[in-house]
């Protein structure tokens, strides 16, 4: 069961920085009017579980902020993911 929980608990860490990364990066590619990584990947990437990462890049590299399903959305979604993550850990 140890295991199984280090597993989870590592694919959330990875999701995470992974956000973060791809917020960091989809800012550099918009300040040099590059090829940008769709909404949906951001998106995809969030809500499989780098919500936290996603939003402290948004937050932190100023990104998306004027969107205003990326303003809310994301802190919705970090709030949604932090319960079940407590939830998870009061049923191991």
């Amino acid at each position: 069961m140890e295991s199984i929980v280090s597993i989870v608990y590592l694919y959330f860490l990875i999701l995470n920085i992974v956000g973060f990364m791809v917020m960091g990066k989809d800012k550099k590619k918009a300040i040099r009017n590059e090829y940008r990584i769709k909404e949906t990947t951001l998106w995809a990437i969030a809500l499989a579980g780098g919500s936290i990462g996603a939003y402290a890049g948004m937050r932190i590299y100023r990104h998306k902020t004027k969107h205003t399903l990326f303003r809310f959305g994301f802190p919705l979604l970090v709030m949604v993911h932090s319960l079940l993550f407590i939830w998870i850990n009061t049923k191991i």
